[in-house]
Order: C-alpha cells, then sequence, then structure tokens
C-alpha cells in the first residue's frame, strides 16, 4: 500500500531580503572555490552516466520576472560544512558564477553537550565573512541563507544565529527537516533515472540524514513520504564510530548500520513493495566522494561525478572496504584526505543501510541538492515591490 501523506515539492515564497555589507572583512582570492565558478546547471558532462540521459531540469517559471543579470545567492550551512552558491538565470536553469565551500564542523561535540561549542563557532563565523564578502561583490539582488540540524539541536542555536547577523550580516533561517528534505529534492531531482515506479532520493548530511520517496511522473517530483533521521556522518561518528584494530573497526561499523537501522524502520515499514525496478539517487559529500573513490580520481571533478551512475554493488564493496582501513590509511586516498577521513566510514554506514532499505541496482550521484533548490525557488518567485529585510 502507498504512503497516504503526499504534498508537492513546492517551497513557500521565501522572504524577500537585500543584502547588508557588515565591512571589514576582505578574504584572500585563495578562499575563490574555482572549481564551481561559471558551472553549468545542466547535467554534468561525462561518460559515465546511464544511456539515456534524466529529464532535463525544470524550466524556470515566468521567464522575465527577473533580469537575467542579476545574481542570487543560496547558503546552506550544516552539521559539517557551509555552502554558498551564486547564479544568473539563464535558459532551462542558472549558471553560476561564484561558490563556496568549507568544512566548519558546526556540529562537533553537539551529541555530548547539546550545545554549539566556542571552536566551531568561530570556524563557522569566518567562513560565513566570507560568504558575505562574495555577497557584497557579486552585488546579489536575492538571497536566501539556511541552517539546518545542529542549529536545530543545538540549546545556543539562536544565539548563534543572532551573533551571525550581528557580525556578518547574514541572517540565517533555521528550516524544519522536511524543508531540507523538499529543498534537496528541488535541487537535484532532474538526475534521477527515467522510470515508472517511485523513486528514492537521500541527503546524508553531517548531522541527520534525509529520505524521500517521490512519483516523477510530473516535470517536478510529487513527494510521497519523507523522513528525517538523527544521524549524519558527524553525529554517527560520536556516537558509535571509532574501533581499535581491524577488529574493534568491525565492531564499530556493524554497530553504526544498526543504529542507522533502527532509526529507519519506521519509514521502512512505510515503503512500497514488490517495485520492479528501484531507483535511488544520493546527494551528499558521502556519495560525491566514494564516487569519486570509484573513479580512481586524483582529485575531486565535479564535472565528471555530477550524474554519476554506478553500481550499488560497487558502492558496496568500497565502503567495506574503508571500514576496513585505519583513519590514516584513509588519509592517504585522494578525494577524502584528512578532511574526511575520519567521518566518511560513517557516511559508508547509512549509505549501505539506505541500499539495504530501497534495492536498486544502481546508484544516482548528485553533487547538487539544497542550494540549488533554494535558489530554484528565488529565481520562479515574482519580484517584489519593496524589499522586506536588510540582511542576506
Amino acid at each position: 500500500m502507498m504512503p497516504t501523506r503526499q504534498f508537492a515539492c513546492v517551497i513557500a515564497p521565501p522572504r524577500y531580503i537585500r543584502v547588508q555589507a557588515p565591512g571589514g572583512y576582505f578574504p584572500a582570492a585563495a578562499d575563490i572555490d574555482s572549481e564551481f565558478t561559471a558551472m553549468g546547471d545542466v547535467s554534468a558532462r561525462m561518460p559515465f552516466r546511464q544511456g539515456s540521459p534524466a529529464r532535463p531540469a525544470a524550466t524556470r517559471p515566468s521567464r522575465g520576472r527577473w533580469a537575467d543579470a542579476q545574481a542570487f545567492a543560496a547558503l546552506d550551512l550544516g552539521t559539517n560544512n557551509c555552502r554558498l552558491l551564486i547564479a544568473r538565470p539563464q535558459a532551462g536553469g542558472f549558471a553560476v558564477i561564484d561558490a563556496f565551500s568549507r568544512i566548519v564542523r558546526l556540529g562537533e561535540g553537539l551529541a555530548s553537550t547539546g550545545k554549539l561549542s566556542d571552536a566551531a563557532i568561530e570556524r563557522t563565523i569566518a567562513a560565513l565573512r566570507v560568504c558575505s564578502d562574495k555577497l557584497q561583490r557579486r552585488n546579489v539582488t536575492l538571497a536566501r541563507s539556511v541552517a539546518t540540524e545542529a542549529c536545530r539541536q543545538a540549546s545556543n542555536g539562536p544565539a548563534f544565529i543572532a551573533r551571525a547577523l550581528a557580525e556578518t550580516g547574514i541572517h540565517l533561517d533555521i528550516i524544519s527537516a522536511e524543508e531540507e528534505a523538499r529543498l534537496a529534492v528541488l535541487g537535484c531531482h532532474a538526475l534521477i533515472e527515467p522510470g515508472e515506479d517511485p523513486a528514492l532520493v537521500f541527503d546524508i548530511g553531517g548531522g541527520s540524514t534525509e529520505l524521500v520517496l517521490v512519483d516523477t511522473s510530473t516535470p517536478i517530483p510529487t513527494v510521497l513520504d519523507w523522513h528525517s533521521a538523527p544521524w549524519g556522518v558527524v553525529s554517527l561518528t560520536e556516537h558509535a564510530g571509532g574501533g581499535e584494530g581491524e577488529g574493534g573497526r568491525r565492531a564499530a561499523y556493524a554497530k553504526m548500520r544498526q543504529v542507522v537501522a533502527d532509526s529507519f524502520a519506521e519509514f521502512a515499514a512505510r515503503l512500497p513493495r514488490h517495485i520492479e525496478r528501484p531507483r535511488l539517487l544520493g546527494t551528499s559529500g558521502t556519495v560525491t566522494t566514494l564516487g569519486s573513490v570509484h573513479l580512481g580520481l586524483s582529485h575531486y571533478d565535479r564535472s565528471v561525478v555530477d550524474g554519476l551512475i554506478v553500481p550499488a554493488s560497487a558502492m558496496r564493496r568500497i565502503s567495506a572496504d574503508l571500514s576496513h582501513m585505519s583513519i590514516t590509511e584513509r588519509a592517504k586516498l585522494p578525494c577524502i584526505g584528512n578532511e574526511r577521513a575520519d567521518l566518511v566510514v560513517a557516511g559508508c554506514a547509512i549509505l549501505e543501510t539506505i541500499m539495504d532499505l530501497w534495492p536498486a541496482e544502481r546508484l544516482g550521484i548528485a553533487d547538487r541538492g539544497i542550494r540549488e533548490g533554494i535558489l530554484r525557488g528565488l529565481m520562479g518567485s515574482p519580484k517584489p515591490g519593496k524589499a522586506t529585510g536588510a540582511t542576506a
């Protein structure tokens, strides 16, 4: 029996906000993320994908509401990463003109203390200052900045939001898990493989994982059901990671798998049975990292990872191999390094549990999600008569 909870993948109109310069911060040129500069919104240009292309991205509605020269921005502050995307509208989507991504580990220690640590806040404020400078230099017309699980859970989340506004001029909306799931689908649904049955889209974050069951029979998918589990790569590592020696690592990995499976159980019971050809699409640092390992890349290359289709069996093999390695061994692998070496195994545990839940033969990989979903919402919204806010 199909789930009865249904809602369209449509985001409520955000507040219209002008950008206010906080002043006094000029980041080094090295902070510009050149991998994303001038990046198009269309699917990656590479040979490692399904034979027939995925459905093209939905066209921005009501062209002419915004001039194509105007810049829009979306900022996604997660438990592990701070990511910014600045783009201009173009036919069929948008062209990225600037971007920024930094691992800030805002949720580090949150599971044990219930609070954002001073060190994590300082790292994040520094990243937000870089974002604020980019918003000013790119003359952004409309921006939306969101915060997710870490700020939802932390007792000092509101105080952090207030400080971020005061010091950087960026106003962060703490969004619900439901809106987080819908934004992710809105941003990456163009990469879902064609098919008739429902598809499962997932986003493995730092502090939570969102699972979204979608009907793809319409240009913009309808969300049939969704679930948010309180386990991401940071929270799961802190809760169940570690283990000394190969035996200890195996035990820790099995524990992580069980913790995640228990958190998915309610959603699993609602999923439809007897799907002829399950389709699975993931958007997260975990899947893009494992996709890079699968291709043997010497460095991360979005143009060959975004839109990649890989056998589920290959992802399981890579996950198992990584879970048996020490942190030092994982850190030596290209596209993992020191920043991801301690967290990637938790992502593998979550991914394998999702593949148990939804046994697709292939996994689609998307290097797009919440930020792209925000941009589509902003560009598709009517131009306001008067700005109602003063901050980004």
